[in-house]
């Protein structure tokens, strides 16, 4: 039986000219939030599916809206911090002293995710002090912690291609056992979304890709 961790979505609201801006060009920054409205989707589906503890949406602006309805399920609760360090330090913090059982935090931008892969995370967490996914552009997918604390997160350089070294090396000077899971792709530009799309056809992402096809500005 699968140990029942939180699971967390860290995520920004997809709204034109905040999210996905690296698809523009070829995409609008219309086309770019329904991309990632599309990427959220599925990454809630997966979560959704996932035996947990609790499921939360760490969500960059909590202000009610006709969006909300696709996180029906999900606690919500609101980033807080500056750089994505801070972000994800606190979502931890926040959801672990709400129920203090481990936690496993996700992004919005691998819509590949399956159930399968959360539940490898949280049955890592039986045996290790964290999890980790590591994403192919040098940062990371995944992070689960079985005692979160803010100290394994602050500091450490993000959105660079030394990103998950650093991390993962943070965990591990901190003493803790880390179960690594395999690389996915965020998708960060036009290039990765082909790429995950046809990782993944069966996805929401995949079949918005497709009707938008090269992009509107392509």
């Amino acid at each position: 039986m699968t140990d029942r961790a939180q699971l967390v979505v860290l995520a920004k609201r997809p709204v034109p000219g905040r999210v996905k801006t690296r698809l523009t060009p070829p995409y609008t920054p219309s086309e770019a939030a329904e991309l990632a409205a599309a990427a959220l989707d599925d990454t809630l589906r997966a979560v959704a599916a996932t035996p947990a503890a609790d499921r939360v949406l760490a969500l960059d602006d909590v202000r009610q809206g006709p969006w909300d309805g696709r996180a029906r399920g999900f606690g919500v609760v609101p980033q807080r911090g500056d750089g994505l360090d801070e972000r994800l330090a606190w979502a931890f913090e926040d959801v672990h002293r709400r129920r203090p059982v481990p936690v496993v935090l996700v992004g919005m931008d691998t819509p590949q995710l399956t159930p399968a892969l959360l539940q490898r995370a949280a049955v890592a967490l039986r045996g290790y002090d964290a999890v980790f996914g590591p994403a192919t552009d040098g940062g990371f997918w995944l992070l689960g912690l079985r005692r979160p604390d803010p100290a394994l997160l602050l500091g450490v350089p993000m959105s660079s291609p030394g990103t998950g070294r650093a991390q993962l090396g943070r965990l591990r000077e901190a003493g803790l056992d880390v179960a690594v899971l395999p690389s996915l792709t965020d998708v960060d530009d036009a290039a990765d979304a082909r790429l995950v799309a046809g990782l993944a056809p069966g996805t929401r992402f995949a079949a918005t890709l497709a009707r938008l096809g090269a992009g509107a500005a392509g």
